[in-house]
């Protein structure tokens, strides 16, 4: 259950941040499962799908 908070928590800030601040929370959380980046996905703006996956290299 710690994780899923820990999870939660992430979500809410990743949801507050500014897009830069969005970008540095998705390419350096780690523990994530591949349906809880696709939930940050969800939330994060499809314009700037670009400058994510330049910071993903």
């Amino acid at each position: 259950m710690e994780a899923k908070t820990n999870f939660e928590e992430i979500k809410e800030r990743f949801i507050a941040a500014d897009l830069d601040t969005k970008i540095e929370i998705y390419t350096t959380v780690q523990g994530l499962s591949v349906e809880q980046y696709k939930e940050l996905l969800r939330v994060f703006p499809i314009k700037h799908l670009d400058k994510l996956e330049k910071a993903m290299g």
